[in-house]
């Protein structure tokens, strides 16, 4: 046994459990992950003003303290949750010229959300994980993603016909063209494509869309506008970096509201993270829930994501994507989780690779938002689906109505010093009314599935399957 493998067993010891991989195979396995993470813990920065490098630290950072937690018997990356999206566009805002000073008070939102995940891991080492069900029943999880992809819906369209662009103008169609271009290519390589190709066709779709636009826009056939690259050299970022260049950290700040609206996002994020640990388990063979222990995982997504706070980077969760390699290479050794956790912290100092990402045009953005956030919905749907949700009662369909216009709606309550909004809001209130509203004794028909027959008399559906079973 060499020197390597003594050091990690000695820190990991659930590698022992794994079957040994060569340094080689290892490598391959590791770049493979990186590269399924890369895109969506790319995105996020992208999208929310913060810093590219710092996310790809913060990724590789959280994954170790994840492992650690573990000790290494799960094989699971961490990346920039998609979740918190829309609530920290809110917070740091659109303005360059403030979101300097706003990105400190959204990390004090996120090392919240991360506490949140370590008091959770606290209760369920005490209780059992059962009340989560309790807290947390599919209406209110399946309802809660799904607000989550339709407040973001606004942002993805802004990329394509926003940032200054004149609707209907020569460079608005040509927006929307590439854009479309970027989506249909997401689409058909997600749906047709096999192994890495179907795994990696968001990145594909993005390199496509970007090379795309840069031609069009250097040969002088689409408007300049669309690709810039003039006002990132200025403000010395983008292609202006060094090729050796230190991530720009940043420490957090506490601020009430911002506190307020983004640290409620961890109690979806939370369900979130216990179905990941199933859908491994299920993958691998292996019951996660039991060895590490499902308090282990959430005790290591919640310090992950402290972590992230505390450097400038976005709150992570554990990556299906990931799962997925897992799935294609049947290899499940955690070490090479390890080694792309390694990768991304060393690509994160590679300064001229983050100059390019942050060259990527908006309407590249924006085309490829539209399946990912429409994703994230229909996730949510399908949550609703699979769990055989039953909208014929009132209360489930009360709850979903209260959760959706609350959070779509732009609803705030609370103080000028804090004050609850947004998705948070909609997600409080979707638990609170699960705890309140009693548990019907019997089918219960909702008010869309009640009717009257053409006779004037009440027909109802429930009631007459339930005379005929009688």
């Amino acid at each position: 046994m060499n020197v390597f493998s003594r050091i990690n067993q000695a820190i990991f010891p659930g590698s022992k459990e794994y079957p040994k991989v060569g340094a080689g195979k290892l490598m391959l396995l590791g770049l493979q992950h990186a590269f399924a993470m890369s895109c969506a813990t790319i995105l996020v920065p992208l999208l929310t003003g913060m810093d590219v490098g710092v996310a790809l630290f913060a990724a590789g950072l959280g994954t170790i303290i994840f492992h650690l937690c573990t000790g290494g018997r799960m094989p699971t990356f961490l990346g920039s949750s998609f979740a918190f999206i829309a609530a920290l566009q809110e917070v740091i805002g659109k303005d360059p010229a403030t979101q300097a000073d706003n990105i400190p008070k959204a990390l004090g939102g996120i090392i919240v959300a991360g506490l949140f995940y370590v008091v959770l891991a606290l209760l369920i080492r005490l209780f059992g994980s059962r009340f989560i069900d309790r807290l947390f029943p599919p209406v209110v999880r399946g309802v809660g993603i799904a607000i989550i992809g339709l407040n973001l819906a606004g942002s993805a369209i802004n990329n394509i016909q926003g940032n200054g662009i004149e609707l209907y103008s020569p460079a608005y169609y040509w927006s929307w063209g590439i854009a479309l271009l970027v989506c249909l290519l997401a689409i058909i390589l997600s749906s047709y494509g096999k192994g890495m190709v179907k795994m990696s066709s968001i990145v594909i779709a993005l390199a496509t869309g970007y090379i795309v636009t840069l031609v069009l826009t250097k040969t002088g056939i689409a408007p300049v506008e669309l690709m810039n690259f003039e006002g990132l050299a200025e403000q010395g970022k983008g292609l202006a970096r060094g090729w050796f260049a230190i991530p720009n950290f940043v420490l957090p700040e506490f601020d009430l509201g911002a506190i307020a609206m983004i640290a409620p996002i961890a109690i979806v994020t939370c369900v979130e993270h216990v179905g990941d640990v199933y859908a491994s388990g299920s993958v691998v063979g292996r019951n996660f829930t039991k060895n590490p222990g499902l308090h282990r995982t959430m005790l290591g997504d919640g310090l992950a994501t402290v972590a992230a706070g505390l450097v400038g980077g976005p709150a992570n969760t554990t990556y299906s994507e990931n799962t997925a390699v897992l799935a294609a290479t049947g290899n499940y050794n955690p070490a090479s989780l390890r080694v792309a956790a390694l990768i991304a912290i060393v690509i994160s100092f590679f300064g001229k690779a983050i100059g390019v990402v942050e060259t990527v045009p908006t309407c590249v953005l924006g085309g490829a938002c539209i399946v990912l956030y429409g994703m994230i919905s229909s996730v949510g749907l399908r949550t609703l689906v699979e769990n055989h949700v039953d909208f014929t009662q009132n209360r489930n369909l009360c709850i979903a109505a209260v959760m959706l216009v609350l959070a779509i709606g732009g609803a705030v309550i609370g103080a000028p010093i804090f004050s609850v909004s947004g998705i948070g809001l909609g997600i409080l209130a979707g638990i609170l009314l699960n705890l309140i509203l009693p548990e019907p004794k019997t089918p219960d028909a909702g008010m869309i599935a009640h009717g009257v027959d053409d006779d004037g008399v009440d027909e109802n559906p429930d009631e007459e399957r339930l005379s005929h079973e009688k």
